[in-house]
């Protein structure tokens, strides 16, 4: 999920400074608020960034890492009844968890860029990233889990349900612009219909001049 940009513009000092920052482990900052700040922004960004992705193409098919094969093999095979539907955070964060959790993530350090990055992992899948359904994770921890939500078929009802909101929406705005273009008939059908009217109305005026002066000619 690495982006590059589409530019070569310098980049302001300033975000230079927050992005060698962001680059330094966690423990070189203690408790500063602003780079906690900072950290979280990246997180939302990161965050929006894998929602937007799994809302737009199928997540089956999608491939987070140079790694996916590794990661979802080493996984199932630490984890294999973990339920990743719902988590449950507890089988995240509590001491036993994290005692089994830690030899894992530290397999891939070297290997996935940013292994241990503080990452926002949703409980359930079939939801959003609100806060009632956000918790931090390693960042290794977040693709263990979404890779095998991906392949299981469990994120699928995120594209789903997006899909259908879609197709609704545009059917929607089809109804309206035939709406639209039958109004638009209709008044180009009474337009015909007054111009009909008003063409025979004349006619019938012109008949009647007509008749009043022959009767004006007869009656002289």
């Amino acid at each position: 999920m690495e982006a590059t940009g589409g530019t070569d513009e310098p980049v302001s000092g300033e975000l230079v400074s927050v992005a060698h920052a962001l680059s330094l482990p966690g423990e070189s900052y203690g408790n500063d608020p602003d780079i906690e700040m900072a950290w979280a922004m990246r997180a939302m960004q990161h965050a929006e960034v894998y929602y937007k992705l799994i809302s737009s193409v199928d997540p089956q098919f999608l491939k987070l890492t140079k790694v996916d094969d590794q990661i979802y093999s080493e996984f199932r095979e630490n984890f294999e009844k973990l339920r990743i539907d719902i988590l449950d955070p507890e089988e995240l964060k509590s001491e036993s968890a994290k005692e089994k959790w830690r030899p894992f993530c530290l397999k891939f350090d070297g290997i996935v860029e940013d292994f241990n990055y503080g990452t926002l992992l949703r409980l359930d899948c079939s939801q959003g990233y609100t806060e009632e359904n956000t918790i931090f994770a390693p960042r290794i921890q977040f693709f263990a889990i979404e890779i095998a939500r991906n392949r299981e078929g469990y994120n699928k009802a995120v594209y789903i349900s997006v899909q259908d909101k879609e197709g609704e929406k545009g059917a929607n705005n089809g109804g309206e612009k035939g709406a639209d273009s039958g109004g638009e008939e209709e008044k180009g059908g009474n337009r015909d219909g007054e111009k009909e009217k008003t063409d025979k109305g004349g006619e019938k005026e012109k008949e009647a001049d007509t008749e009043i002066n022959k009767s004006g000619e007869i009656a002289m």
